[in-house]
């Protein structure tokens, strides 16, 4: 391997062991070449109403793509290759033999100049996230781009260690008295098989590297399966690492993309296949369970959850309605650690100023919601623009079964007229309404739910996580004793908890190298990113003995 790829995977595993802040690809914009963003833009642009090239291409008969920018609210012309899940699983298989006798030592190389070969390509990825989600700028570019590369070191990094954990050869001997028994030994790691990543169409990169970067690692090849609606931002990633492959005198198949569209879905097809030995999903709940029925497959899933908030007491009353506003207003709602249900006692709550009632908190959370959507340096880049038109039916129909308190206000886009932005809508209930909250409503809305007392918050809130899954909780209490009964009740349903947050501390928000993404221990999801489990169940140690 060499010395940079041995530094900046050692680097990665010291920060995993210290859980400190790291960033293996620097955040800010403002980091990068002078002219990366212009550049960036163009090459984005040259994209547009072209068949994409960047993939090897194997034999075809058609192309596909459907995606549209939710910001001028036009097709954006590309077309990708369109191969048959039994072709693409081919494929895999001719790829594999060659990459899983690469050594571990050179597949890790290859993963770190593919990912070094993407941090060039960042601003073009920001574009062709932000005209596929509907991310603001700054989201598109940091998640898809420093963010998940830094989850795919990461994973990369951690895998490297479970690799070569063990010796791979030991002349073993054991002394029997007037003799020695002697026998030699290797330890090797075999990959499993070929693995299939089914992204999502609000986080194409994010959600989608760990598991590709996971199984690549490992020895197993890869066939993403990006959502219809999202395919440019990972097609570019893949393009970096087939280069880095071939470059590396290995096929370019060892990494293959099966866009589809929403009406011809390959999904399915792809993960029954009894070639298909690893699944990783990101989406709802419906398909996600299927996924997890299927036999002889070992699936790590990211499903809906509903994440709550518990409000029991606060020191700043302000800063804590600023910080739920901005926590529900990121990106619209449309990520899977947004808050849902905040859960407020009837008689209200106290603060450092003195009592609140429940209306006057409802009324705390509308306006920090309204004063940030109505900011115009901040509402249309904080929410971003909606990726699917059933996200507004969604809460549309849920402000039927529920008292309004702040409904969705418009928010104009300076830069793109057409942009499709949705407000918040805050909604007010009863717990015993549990028919309108305690399911997934996925976008811009949040119910503030009247409880009983904290008790009763506490315990639908537990109740919620253990039933239905929940990858976020946000609590705020300024009663020690109270903070461990939620702790003690929420890591019981294994979802984390976020305590007092306020300022630019935000619940939405995971760091690499430091949180755990989703516990694995809730219907919300069976993995998490990352763990070694993540990455150990991708291969099996197998030792052979030589006397």
């Amino acid at each position: 391997m060499s010395t940079q790829a041995q530094n900046q995977i050692q680097q990665a595993i010291e920060a995993q062991k210290n859980r400190q802040f790291y960033a293996a690809y620097p955040e800010n914009p403002k980091a990068y070449a002078e002219d990366a963003n212009a550049k960036g833009l163009e090459t984005f642009q040259k994209h547009l109403n072209t068949d994409f090239s960047g993939l090897a291409e194997n034999p075809h008969s058609s192309r596909v793509g459907e995606e549209v920018s939710p910001y001028m609210m036009v097709g954006l012309g590309v077309q990708y290759p369109y191969y048959e899940a039994e072709d693409l699983v081919a494929y895999a298989r001719n790829a594999w033999s060659a990459w899983k006798h690469t050594p571990v030592e050179k597949r890790a190389e290859i993963l770190v100049q593919s990912l070094n070969n993407v941090s060039e390509r960042f601003f073009e990825i920001a574009y062709a996230t932000m005209h596929t989600t509907g991310q603001s700028f700054v989201m598109s570019f940091q998640a898809s781009g420093p963010h998940a590369n830094d989850r795919a070191m990461e994973v990369l990094s951690l895998a490297y260690q479970e690799l070569t954990r063990f010796t791979r050869s030991v002349d073993w001997v054991k002394p029997m008295g007037k003799f020695d028994l002697q026998i030699k030994k290797d330890f090797n790691p075999i990959p499993r098989g070929i693995s299939l990543v089914i992204g999502c169409s609000t986080f194409p990169t994010w959600n989608t590297v760990p598991g590709l970067y996971a199984s690549l690692i490992a020895g197993n090849p890869v066939i993403v399966k990006p959502h219809p609606k999202s395919i440019l931002p990972i097609a570019i990633v893949l393009e970096e690492i087939q280069k880095a492959l071939t470059a590396a005198g290995l096929p370019a198949n060892v990494v293959q993309m099966a866009p589809d569209t929403l009406s011809s879905p390959i999904t399915k097809k792809l993960a029954e296949h009894s070639d298909v030995k690893l699944i990783d999903y990101t989406g709802g709940s419906a398909f996600g369970d299927v996924i997890e029925a299927m036999p002889g497959k070992i699936t790590f899933t990211e499903k809906a959850g509903v994440n709550s908030i518990i409000l029991d007491s606060v020191n700043d009353a302000q800063a804590v309605f600023g910080n739920i506003a901005f926590s529900a207003c990121l990106y619209s709602g449309q990520m899977c650690t947004a808050p849902q249900n905040i859960f407020v006692p009837e008689a209200g709550i106290a603060t450092a100023e003195g009592h609140l009632s429940f209306d006057e908190v409802v009324a705390g959370i509308s306006n920090a919601v309204k004063g940030l959507v109505e900011n115009p340096k901040m509402g249309p880049y904080t929410l971003g623009a909606i990726q699917n038109d059933l996200t507004v039916s969604r809460v549309d129909e849920a402000k039927k079964h529920t008292t309004v308190a702040l409904d969705s206000i418009p928010v104009p886009h300076p830069e793109f007229p057409d942009a499709r932005m949705k407000s918040p809508v805050v909604m007010v209930t009863d717990a015993a309404n549990a028919g309108v909250w305690k399911h997934e409503c996925f976008g811009p809305a949040v119910f503030v739910i009247k409880t009983a007392n904290s008790a009763e918050s506490l315990k639908l809130a537990a109740a919620s996580a253990a039933e239905l899954g929940a990858i976020t909780c946000l609590c705020y209490t300024t009663q020690d004793s109270f903070k461990a009964e939620v702790a003690e009740a929420m890591n019981a349903a294994f979802t984390p908890v976020s305590f007092n947050f306020t300022g630019a501390a935000f619940v939405n928000q995971h760091a690499a190298f430091s949180d755990f993404h989703v516990s694995g221990g809730n219907p919300s999801g069976n993995a998490g990113f990352t763990t070694p489990e993540y990455v150990n169940r991708r291969f099996v140690w197998v030792g052979n003995r030589y006397a």
